[in-house]
């Protein structure tokens, strides 16, 4: 069941943490992706959104909402899906993340 996404839907916000930033210099970028989307459809969104780069690789994992806690009421965040690609050696770098 592929989801029917524009590729500017695909990515919603990088994940800027001290291990994404470490993974930074081995050409991994790390993203919050739409839930739906597939890893060929991650590849075509950054390789459109960011010209110049080139993925090699791209992993996802799903990631399950938290379990959170109002008084006696219990609930869940939203689910989230999680996407680190890996460009290519000769790849330009994704300018969003300079400077941070």
């Amino acid at each position: 069941m592929a989801a029917d996404l524009k590729y500017y839907d695909v990515i919603l916000k990088p994940v800027l943490t001290e291990k994404s930033m470490a993974a930074m210099e081995e050409k991994k970028y790390t993203f919050l992706v739409n839930p739906l989307a597939t890893k060929s459809q991650v590849k075509e969104a950054v390789e459109k959104m960011f010209p110049g780069t080139a993925v090699s690789k791209v992993n996802t994992m799903n990631i399950d909402g938290k379990r959170k806690r109002r008084g006696m009421i219990f609930g869940r965040t939203a689910k989230t899906k999680k996407a680190i690609v890996t460009l290519t050696a000769e790849s330009k770098d994704i300018e969003i993340f300079e400077g941070l």
